[in-house]
């Protein structure tokens, strides 16, 4: 996460106001130091910083704050309100035209992602509005752009318009325009060339493009990575381009994540996706209030709970909550658990996203590698189905011949096989609402409340294929 070391850092601030019942002045301002520190270290623009810490000591020193029964809580909403703020206060959505197509006009340097975030654009849109869109390959100065988004379309089954290499890019999108025109695509997405940096001939040709294609969007894709450098970048496009809208990518990747907190207000341009990770949907809408309680070690109900629901069918999580209820689960539903959890993204990231998790020693030590997690689906398709559907079937012999087939040791059988009774007595217990014991790792206040609202969520949530399953296993004798 590219805010880990700025979290880290903010939590130390806190933690000495936490320690006090009253807290001064003299308090607030050594707070407020290791606050500007800790965005400085994170490649916050500096003018940012000054004014961020300079709004927040106003408000943060006042007597109704100071005076209050919890300062420090006061201070840190005051903190997460200014983060809010510096990042744009709400999600700012697309820009649509009233008449098809709408034209999307993507810009940014080389190497930004731009071409990748053009397919996850074009699934993003056709995920949520149904759209129907042509991607237009105008960057002929690397051809490896034009088959790159060209493989792209493919794997989208999205139709990509290319005349390639040897042909002027306006021309390019004259003739892709009237291609959409003609097919009655809803959305048009053109990628654009980029250059390792701004220079005079790549903004004419923007410029030239901008004024054949009179584009309801103009998306400004920067790399998080390149730390403060992004906000240069943002603001030299803007002042040529009038952007409408940034997109961040490589969010996930070993950044501070500058970017996100100084573009919105060094441009005036909202920040509307964030690119993490390299699968096609892998891109998110970006929310100002979200990210802000994410830095502040506040988790992200609301973003763990979208992704549930685009993972999971209502119609089938019930069915999942009722054989929970049942102790019917299964290692079928065991696989359905991983597969779709996995589908979420790391789970030591799913785990930040829950209140009172996004800090804790605990919770960062949780990982589980698309390895580990290979090993686990050998063991279970190593099973005989009846095995699967009846668990109490795996005697010493059974689990030797389990071992041989998944090519993994005894040991590690006999663990997945705990593992699994483990999970399983839990998502009883919580189906139950029997929290017994979790309050250790959760807490008993609010947070502790949130926390176990969405470890029920997410078990309740898993796919299955009942009917079949139970067939498949009578008919297999065991």
């Amino acid at each position: 996460m590219a805010f880990e070391g700025l979290s880290e850092r903010l939590q130390k601030a806190f933690a000495g106001l936490r320690r006090k019942g009253k807290v001064t002045e003299d308090d607030v301002r050594e707070a407020m130091r290791e606050i500007r520190l800790a965005l400085l270290e994170a490649d916050v623009n500096f003018g940012v910083v000054k004014d961020f810490v300079k709004d927040v000591r106003e408000k943060a020193v006042g007597a109704e704050v100071l005076d209050s029964l919890t300062p420090a809580q006061q201070i840190i909403k005051i903190v997460n309100d200014e983060l809010t703020k510096t990042m744009g206060e709400t999600a700012v959505p697309l820009n649509k035209s009233p008449h098809i197509p709408t034209v999307i006009m993507m810009a940014g340097l080389q190497g930004a992602g731009k071409t990748t975030t053009v397919g996850k654009l074009s699934k993003y849109l056709m995920d949520n509005d149904h759209a129907r869109p042509l991607l237009i390959a105008a960057d002929v100065y690397r051809p490896a752009a034009i088959e790159q988004l060209k493989t792209i379309g493919n794997q989208l089954n999205v139709p990509v318009f290319d005349m390639g290499t040897d042909v002027d890019p306006v021309e390019i999108v004259r003739q892709g325009m009237a291609q959409a025109a003609l097919q009655k695509n809803d959305y048009v997405i053109i990628d654009t060339a980029g250059r390792l940096q701004i220079d005079d001939a790549l903004m004419t040709e923007l410029d030239n493009i901008k004024a054949l294609a009179h584009p309801d969007e103009i998306l400004l894709v920067v790399d998080s990575m390149t730390g403060q450098a992004a906000t240069d970048v943002a603001k030299g496009f803007n002042e040529r381009l009038d952007i409408t809208g940034v997109v961040l990518t490589k969010l996930d990747g070993d950044t501070r994540g500058g970017a996100a907190l100084s573009i919105r207000a060094v441009t005036g341009k909202p920040i509307k996706f964030v690119g993490q990770g390299e699968k096609m949907d892998a891109l998110d809408v970006f929310y100002p209030d979200r990210m802000a309680n994410r830095i502040l070690g506040m988790g992200d109900m609301l973003t763990l709970i979208d992704k549930a629901q685009q993972n999971y069918d209502e119609k089938q999580a019930q069915e999942m909550a009722e054989k929970i209820q049942q102790n019917s689960f299964d290692f079928n539903d065991f696989l359905d658990q991983m597969d779709q959890i996995s589908n979420m993204g790391p789970m030591e990231d799913l785990l930040k996203m829950i209140p009172g998790l996004a800090n804790n020693p605990a919770a960062a030590n949780i990982q589980m590698s698309p390895k580990d997690i290979g090993h686990m689906k050998a063991i279970v398709y190593s099973m005989t189905p009846a095995e699967r559907v009846n668990p109490d079937l795996l005697n010493p012999s059974r689990r030797r011949r389990i071992a041989a087939g998944s090519g993994r040791p005894v040991p590690e059988v006999n663990r997945m096989i705990k593992q699994f009774n483990q999970s399983k007595k839990m998502m009883n217990q919580m189906s139950k609402g029997n929290f017994g014991g979790m309050e250790g790792m959760f807490g008993n206040g609010i947070q502790g409340r949130l926390g176990k609202m969405a470890m029920n969520s997410m078990v309740r949530k898993q796919k299955k294929n009942k009917k079949k399953r139970l067939k498949n296993a009578k008919n297999f004798k065991s």
